[in-house]
């Protein structure tokens, strides 16, 4: 039987992994925090460029969102024409590990669903 405290404890983490899917839910937030992970700093048009599929107004909202959760910094740069550049903060860089590690998993997934495993 299962005690009191490893139940309590299990609703934490289901709390917790809840919690952390709120702010990187979507189709998109991942491969954006991807590559701007990738490279440190992204340009807005590099991103664009990246994240296949995605139009200028969702990356501008995903990004303005990633921004409120304190993942991304915005900077202007003074160019002709102006260029903005983000990177993650340094609370956005703890997740660095977990995209890391969903890459490898992703890897390692398609190969098993494939069937091209050991090669």
């Amino acid at each position: 039987m299962i005690g009191t405290n490893a139940v309590a404890e299990h609703k934490r983490e289901i709390m917790a992994v809840h919690d952390a899917m709120d702010v990187l839910n979507g189709k998109w937030k991942i491969s954006i925090l991807s590559s701007i992970c990738y490279y440190n700093k992204r340009r807005f048009s590099d991103i664009l460029n990246d994240v296949k599929g995605i139009s200028n107004r969702m990356l501008s909202k995903e990004l303005k969102e990633l921004e409120i959760n304190k993942l991304v910094t915005r900077t202007v740069l003074d160019t002709q024409p102006v260029t903005v550049q983000y990177e993650l903060t340094k609370y956005g860089l703890s997740l660095k590990t977990i995209i890391n590690n969903l890459a490898d998993w992703g890897i390692e997934h398609r190969k098993i669903i494939t069937g091209k495993q050991g090669e």
